[in-house]
């Protein structure tokens, strides 16, 4: 890979490093499960994470395949676009779920549960989809 890659090629990586900017400029890394979704990549976050109050400022965001922990590697640039409509989530979810299989679908079924609190240490309260293209 070059120092700058194409957003469509990280659909493939386990764990993605999403990078979004506050006001200041200052760069949020966090790591992300991916999945292709016709010619775009999505991302399943808390509609009140800090990631979509950003993207709703400054939609460019910065990907780069990581560990579960985030350490990364080359970029891609992108914009991200809020998918928060249950019917336009649908495909994404889908993507997502054959991606990650057993493990999405328990994730997914602790979140509506409310019990995802204790594995991230927060409520995640309503789910949307973040959907990432060049």
């Amino acid at each position: 890979m070059s120092a700058t890659t194409d957003l469509s090629a990280l659909g493939d990586e386990e764990f993605v490093s999403l990078t979004t900017y506050r006001r200041s400029g200052e760069e949020v890394a966090t790591p992300v499960w991916v999945a292709r979704d016709g010619d775009a990549l999505v991302v399943i976050t808390a509609a009140g994470s800090g990631k979509v109050k950003r993207v709703r400022r400054d939609p460019r965001v910065l990907a780069r395949p990581c560990t579960r922990r985030g350490t990364g590697a080359p970029t891609a640039q992108g914009r991200a676009e809020i998918v928060a409509e249950p019917a336009a989530q649908e495909g994404p979810r889908r993507a997502l779920a054959a991606k990650y299989g057993l493990q999405f679908r328990l994730v997914d079924l602790m979140a509506l549960a409310g019990k995802v609190t204790k594995l991230v240490g927060r409520d995640p309260g309503e789910r949307i989809i973040l959907r990432l293209r060049d």
